[in-house]
C-alpha cells in the first residue's frame, strides 16, 4: 500500500498530471462517466498502453481510481480531487480581490483628492 501523500504534495501531483492535454482530455471524458481504457484509447492515435500509462499518472495523483465490475475494469474520476484544487485556487483569488478593492480605494482617494469623478473600472460606460 503506498503512502497518502502531503496536500501540498498532492496539489503538485495533481497539477503535475493535468499539464499534460491528453490527461486533461481523459479527466473530462471521465466527468460524463466511467470508462474502461479500451474506451477512453479509442479516439486516440496511440496505443492502449500508452493511455494505460496516462491512466497511471491520473490514479498515483488521486484523479482517477478503478474498480473491477466483472470483467471489466473502469476508471472512475475522483471528483473530491477538484475540492482540493478549488480551495487552492480560491485563496489566491480572493487574495487578487481584495488587492484590486486595495488599489480601488486608493485611485477613489486620489480623484477625490484631486476633485475628479471616479469611474468603476469594472463597469463600461457608453462612449456615445
Amino acid at each position: 500500500m503506498t503512502a497518502v501523500p502531503e496536500p501540498d504534495e498532492r496539489l503538485s501531483l495533481v497539477f503535475s498530471a493535468l499539464a499534460d492535454p491528453t490527461r486533461r482530455d481523459i479527466v473530462a471524458r471521465l466527468a460524463s462517466g466511467d470508462a474502461t481504457v479500451n474506451e477512453l484509447a479509442e479516439p486516440y492515435d496511440v496505443s492502449v498502453q500508452a493511455v494505460s500509462k496516462h491512466i497511471r499518472v491520473l490514479q498515483d495523483a488521486g484523479l482517477v481510481s478503478r474498480s473491477r465490475d466483472a470483467q471489466r475494469r473502469p476508471c472512475h474520476l475522483e471528483a473530491e480531487v477538484f475540492d482540493l484544487m478549488t480551495k487552492w485556487i480560491e485563496r489566491y483569488r480572493r487574495a487578487a480581490e481584495d488587492r484590486f478593492r486595495r488599489l480601488d480605494a486608493v485611485l477613489e482617494r486620489m480623484a477625490a483628492r484631486d476633485g475628479e469623478p471616479v469611474a468603476d473600472p469594472r463597469t463600461k460606460e457608453d462612449a456615445s
